[in-house]
């Protein structure tokens, strides 16, 4: 009868702690474009007009000029 020997769980590598931490330089940029994101299709949903909105004109009218005309009126006297 063959026995295997005993195997030792592997000890867990540390990480180090020196150098830069890049992960939270990624994770703070990502969220950066995600809010810049966010903030620009809030201002483009702001800025357009909703369609078939009420449109407003205003103009100036001025009076035609009036042509000159002869008129003659005749009174009958009754009597």
């Amino acid at each position: 009868m063959t026995v295997a020997p005993e195997r030792r769980p592997r000890p867990r590598r540390r990480r180090s702690r020196r150098g830069f931490p890049w992960r939270w330089v990624i994770t703070v940029v990502v969220l950066g474009c995600v809010f810049a994101a966010g903030v620009a299709l809030g201002e483009a949903l702001h800025d357009n007009p909703k369609p078939g909105g009420t449109r407003t004109s205003e103009r100036t009218l001025r009076p035609l000029p009036l042509v000159p005309q002869t008129v003659t009126v005749t009174v009958g006297g009754s009597g």
